[in-house]
């Protein structure tokens, strides 16, 4: 193909957009209406996927010690946890630390359960938190650090504690969460290719004579195809653009309305659009484009065979 001939089929694809008035902003509409909701399903997945790696990660091990436990051992027990390939992090957190933190997290509702207890009294025993790097892996790395208490005659572990069965459930419903989301992402994408691809077929199916006509005349397959697949693409396109606009807006300022309601420290914090647009848009885009060109091509087909 040579350059003017691709020349006249690209303007020939933008004519057909416009010529063909209302049935083109039907199939614009549909790729709209279709994206929208995949673009909405998908940016929700990509905050319960945020939500459920936020709660993984704030799984942790806490490794409570004998009250005989002097700093030298406290330091090598340590040292031995943070040479775990497993681990990225463990840190000391003396018993003043941790009755400071347990009064923080009952509020003032139990102040009335620590009254009395200070520095000198302190029923807290000192304490080792230790964050791993996949949090799968708590479960076994809690039962490795088990395993040290038998190393040392002094046995300065007191009690590994990181859930248990809470953790263990918590991964299987993350888990669930993903493997759900993806699947429904997946489902929404199909439906939208052949709602789509339907619409895009009903406004060739309009214009079957005019087909009819090029092949008569002696016009070859591909002469014929091109047109509408720039058409395709562009009606594709234009429908992703508005697609990709009303969600971004949107997003924006649904993500400016959660920070006004409930504080930019809340626990719950939506993805922020810096984070999202490169990939959801570029997805959307080609999404949009390449169903158009998909629906022209399956729509064209039957007519080619005069």
């Amino acid at each position: 193909m040579n350059f003017n001939t691709f020349l006249r089929h690209l303007r020939e694809g933008f004519r057909s957009v416009f010529r063909n008035g209302w049935m083109s902003v039907a199939s614009i509409t549909s790729i709209i209406v279709s994206l929208f909701i995949l673009g909405v399903f998908i940016l929700l997945v990509l905050n319960v996927n945020q939500l459920a790696d936020q709660a993984d990660s704030e799984v942790e091990i806490n490794v409570f010690l004998e009250l005989n436990v002097d700093q030298s051992l406290r330091q090598e027990l340590q040292q031995e946890i943070s040479a775990m390939t497993e681990v990225s992090t463990v840190t000391f957190v003396p018993k003043a630390q941790g009755l400071q933190e347990l009064r923080d997290r009952l509020g003032e509702g139990g102040e009335s359960f620590l009254q009395g207890y200070a520095q000198d009294n302190n029923p807290l025993p000192d304490a080792l938190r230790i964050q791993v790097i996949e949090p799968t892996t708590v479960p076994f790395v809690a039962q490795k650090i088990e395993a040290l208490n038998k190393e040392h005659p002094e046995k300065p572990i007191l009690k590994v504690r990181y859930g248990g069965d809470t953790v263990q459930t918590l991964f299987k419903v993350t888990a669930l969460i993903r493997n759900i989301g993806l699947i429904l992402v997946a489902a929404l994408g199909l439906m939208a290719m052949f709602l789509i691809a339907n619409t895009i077929r009903v406004t060739i199916l309009a214009r079957r004579r005019e087909i009819s006509i090029m092949k008569l005349v002696g016009a070859t397959n591909q002469f014929i195809r091109w047109p509408f697949f720039i058409e395709g693409a562009l009606l594709g396109g234009i429908g992703s653009l508005v697609t990709i606009a009303i969600l971004f807006i949107g997003y924006q300022q649904l993500v400016a309305a959660s920070v006004r309601s409930f504080g930019i420290a809340s626990v719950i914090t939506l993805i922020p659009l810096q984070q999202i647009w490169p990939l959801l848009g570029s997805l959307l885009l080609g999404l949009g484009v390449l169903i158009g060109i998909w629906g022209s091509t399956l729509s064209i087909r039957r007519f080619l065979k005069v």
